[in-house]
Order: C-alpha cells, then sequence, then structure tokens
C-alpha cells in the first residue's frame, strides 16, 4: 500500500512538474523573442533611461514569475527523486513479501513488486515505472536534469539541430552530473567541433534523444545558447 500510495504522488509530481515547465517554456519564450529583453538583459538604454520599447513592469513581473517557477520546479524534482529512493528501498521488503503472497488472488503484492523492481536496477537520476494500464499503470520517467537551455539564437546549431528553449538536459555527450557543468560543457562543445554529440533532453516530461554539431556559425560561441545549471 505504501508503494502505491507512493507511485501515485509521483505521478502527480510528475503532471505538476510539467504544467510548470510548459508555462516556464512560455514565459522564456515572450522574454527572448525578437525585441524583447531576454531573461536577464538590461531594461535601461545606453544612457541609463528606462527603455520605451519594452514594457518594463511587465518584463519584470515575468522575471520574478519565472524564478518563482524555477524553485517550484527545484522542489517538485526534490520530492520526486526522494519518492524514487523509498520505492527503491521498499523493493528489498516488498519482494519476497511478493512471492511469499502470490496465490493470494488479489495480485496486489505482486504488482507492488514489479513496481519496485521496474526502478531497482535503474541509476536514481534516470528511473522509469513501467506498468500496465489494467492495474492503473503507466509509464512514468522521473529524471533529474542538471542543465535547462534558457536562451537560444535563431539559426544556431543548436537550434537547427533541434534544442529549445526550456528543454532539461540529462546527458551532453559524456558529461551528465557534477562539478564544474558550465566548464564541461564547453570543454565538451570545443573538442567535438564539426562532430556530432549525442544529447539526452526533457521536454515537457517526455525524453529525447538528439544529436547536436558543435561548429562555427555568423553567432556567437559553438551552440548559440546558453545552459542554466540546475
Amino acid at each position: 500500500m505504501v508503494a502505491t500510495n507512493v507511485k501515485a504522488e509521483t505521478m502527480s509530481l510528475m503532471d505538476k512538474r510539467t504544467a510548470v515547465e510548459v508555462e516556464m517554456n512560455s514565459i522564456i519564450a515572450r522574454l527572448t523573442q525578437p525585441g524583447a529583453p531576454g531573461l536577464s538583459g538590461n531594461l535601461v538604454d545606453s544612457e541609463g533611461f528606462p527603455r520605451t520599447d519594452i514594457d518594463i513592469p511587465v518584463v519584470r513581473s515575468e522575471r520574478r514569475r519565472l524564478a518563482e517557477l524555477r524553485n517550484d520546479h527545484n522542489e517538485i524534482t526534490e520530492k520526486i527523486n526522494q519518492n524514487i529512493q523509498i520505492l527503491h528501498a521498499a523493493r528489498v521488503g516488498n519482494k519476497s513479501t511478493s512471492f511469499k503472497s502470490s496465490d493470494n488472488g488479489d495480485g496486489s503484492d505482486t504488482q507492488i513488486s514489479s513496481t519496485v523492481d521496474a526502478v531497482a536496477s535503474t541509476p536514481p537520476q534516470n528511473i522509469l515505472l513501467r506498468h500496465s494500464p489494467d492495474s492503473m499503470d503507466v509509464d512514468v520517467l522521473v529524471s533529474r536534469p542538471f542543465a535547462m537551455v534558457d536562451e537560444i539564437a535563431d539559426a544556431s546549431p543548436a537550434a537547427e539541430d533541434g534544442l529549445q528553449l526550456g528543454d532539461q538536459i540529462l546527458k551532453f555527450g559524456s558529461v551528465e552530473a557534477g562539478d564544474n557543468l558550465l566548464q564541461r560543457l564547453s570543454s565538451e562543445a570545443q573538442s567535438n567541433v564539426d562532430r556530432t554529440v549525442p544529447v539526452i533532453i526533457i521536454r515537457q516530461g517526455t525524453v529525447i534523444n538528439l544529436t547536436v554539431t558543435p561548429r562555427t556559425w555568423q553567432g556567437r560561441g559553438l551552440m548559440g545558447c546558453h545552459f542554466r545549471i540546475l
């Protein structure tokens, strides 16, 4: 019962996190559209006066809201990861019980065991709970992205290769997690100029595999995008 309740809560949290991501992507798209100030651009002109080409109160409001959503996203992700750890730990106790009571007729223990077994051999950063619809089950991917695309230039290598604003990075080449992530992402791009780099992202709750090719173009950098470390 505990595993079932935790699983249901995790599914609900995944839905909530997806809704947060959708709202974040919408705000990012508005702030980074042509003529907009971006996520952190100046709101004053070169002479120090408020810019007249943008609605400054709206921009400030959306930036505040984006900061709130990022905090919410981090909290939700942390709770999801905690739930996964609970399911992972419960496997040891539930597995033997499941086998002993597999002839009960209701199949409840077996279902709980299969729920935990599905995550037992997978790293906590990227865990799949797989079940059938007849037992209230769906596929749920619980992941721990380490970065998010928060700026991307039109016609840049990143944009042409399929990256989008709000994409969350699970893996970029050999970079998955750890320290000095921005430096390692930059090094990964620089060491793979004109070569494809496999990238795994989460976009609105869906895991997507891409390949990007760092290369020189008319803009800055080799990718034309900016990663924010989560």
